[in-house]
């Protein structure tokens, strides 16, 4: 019974542990070092075999939208992160290389530090919390890990921070998931399931009074601000005497303005009865493509705005989901609809729920799902971060990711596995910087293929005729 838990290719049902006492999850952990030791996870060994990155990028993006493939290119080509960002599908390639401990939880699939976020709930309460579930399935909890730290290593080497720091960065990255894991691990499930990461308990990870005071006060700015306010005005405008969105003419002109109105045609459908009630009471105003952030630019997305009968507005994102770059090497999904993978996953990992999350598929077999956009967003500014804040900032996001994964009751099992020692936390660190160094090699790949005219990579194409510019015609606004 209890090696069911250290099954490959194992689904959704299979993710939950009933039935074992803490000890004995505990106890099976430590035996999974038998299997896996914790210093096998230190190197990052560049298989013979390896696929070449560009053949592997361009083989992911088929299916996307022609139009936007130059302009993901050419965003990826601004950094070395924003490479890393948008190119999940060649780290899962090479994590499917590494060891493992062969144990599942419901992963993130593309976890990085700009895909966590605060956000007002629905109860007002703000949190911390991973936002983007994109790639979101089962698979090994060390890949989530792995790609978080790595993704510290090269922003940090990237704000010019000193390498003996950067080191640190990514072993405190990892100390706090272990640790927050430890801690997860002696909680009772409704315990679990009802954590969060709120601004009263970043504030007391923070640890430091002038940063704590920075980070308040920008919590102050975002909860004064609604949708009815800056938000509101940034993405919509008055024409023909009507509240409507700004549009982005590239698409619009190619005519997706009448895929994305065919996402709603199905998607009330996959909501509850109550939820259908609520729904129900914002009257569709208006509705626009969209272009999104790096690792979603190329597929389709769109937002829609509907209005109460007090002129209260509600935003909802359409975003198109496509097959998780993870599946080659973990299996399928149980769900055959990727906007359902999308929606279960987060309703799994997410503390913070969205009523209006729902999934569905139009005519020509694009998946989609719907979600709420969220209010008094603060998103980090990784480009200003230094040394200090880059460190505390790397502790909550280990903390949220271990909070993410405690959610399917395996924290027993993982924490049993890393112990109370630094063996994973020196491994992981060491292999992130080695792993950051592959990506900048692999960054340059593009660029060279770009040179050599294998790749087009261009800013957003021009608008009648007015000059090419980095952005579509208003801002994206993913959470």
């Amino acid at each position: 019974m209890m090696t069911d838990f250290n099954r490959k290719g194992i689904g959704e049902e299979h993710l939950f542990t009933p039935g074992i006492t803490r000890e004995q999850a505990v106890s099976f952990g430590r035996s999974l070092r038998n299997k896996t030791d914790r210093l096998s996870h230190a190197r990052w060994l560049v298989p013979k075999d390896r696929p070449d990155p560009v053949a592997v990028l361009m083989k992911a993006n088929e299916g996307l939208l022609s139009i936007l493939l130059p302009v993901r290119y050419s965003s990826m080509l601004e950094s070395p992160l924003n490479f890393f960002r948008g190119s999940a599908a060649i780290m899962a390639a090479d994590m499917a290389t590494t060891p493992d401990t062969g144990l599942y939880v419901q992963s993130c699939g593309d976890c990085h530090l700009m895909n966590f976020g605060i956000y007002r709930t629905q109860e007002k309460k703000m949190v911390f919390d991973i936002i983007d579930f994109d790639e979101t399935l089962p698979a090994p909890w060390e890949w989530d890990v792995k790609r978080l730290a790595t993704s510290f290593v090269i922003a940090s080497v990237q704000n010019q921070i000193n390498r003996q720091t950067v080191a640190v960065i990514a072993h405190e990255c990892v100390r706090s998931y272990r640790e927050h894991i430890a801690a997860f691990a002696g909680m009772d499930p409704l315990q679990v399931w009802y954590s969060c990461f709120s601004v009263k308990s970043i504030l007391r990870m923070a640890k430091d009074h002038e940063l704590s005071a920075r980070f308040a006060k920008r919590v102050r700015k975002a909860i004064t601000k609604s949708l009815i306010g800056e938000d509101f005005h940034r993405l919509t405008e008055m024409r023909d005497d009507k509240i409507q969105l700004k549009n982005d003419s590239v698409l619009s002109q190619h005519d997706y303005r009448k895929l994305i109105e065919a996402v709603f045609e199905s998607y009330v459908d996959t909501l509850s009865y109550e939820e259908r009630i609520l729904f129900d009471q914002f009257k569709f105003r208006d509705i626009a493509a969209k272009v999104g952030s790096i690792g979603s630019i190329g597929t389709l997305n769109g937002i829609s705005l509907r209005m109460s009968p007090n002129e209260e507005p509600l935003f909802l994102q359409i975003k198109e989901a496509r097959p998780s770059v993870l599946e080659p090497f973990v299996g399928k999904s149980r769900y055959n609809n990727n906007g359902q993978r999308v929606v279960a996953g987060q309703k799994l990992m997410q503390a913070a729920g969205d009523v209006f999350l729902g999934w569905t598929e139009i005519a020509n077999g694009r998946h989609f799902y719907i979600r709420q956009m969220r209010e008094a967003r603060i998103e980090p500014k990784i480009a200003a971060f230094n040394a200090r804040v880059m460190i505390r900032y790397a502790q909550l996001c280990g903390g949220a990711l271990a909070r993410a994964h405690a959610r399917n009751f395996k924290s027993s099992i993982i924490s049993g596995y890393l112990g109370s020692c630094s063996k994973f936390d020196d491994a992981v660190s060491q292999f992130a910087i080695e792993y950051a160094e592959q990506n900048r090699k692999d960054y340059e790949a593009l660029q060279d293929a770009v040179k050599k005219g294998l790749v087009v990579a261009n800013k957003f194409p021009s608008q009648n005729g007015a000059p090419k510019t980095d952005k579509p015609a208003y801002d994206t606004v993913d959470q």
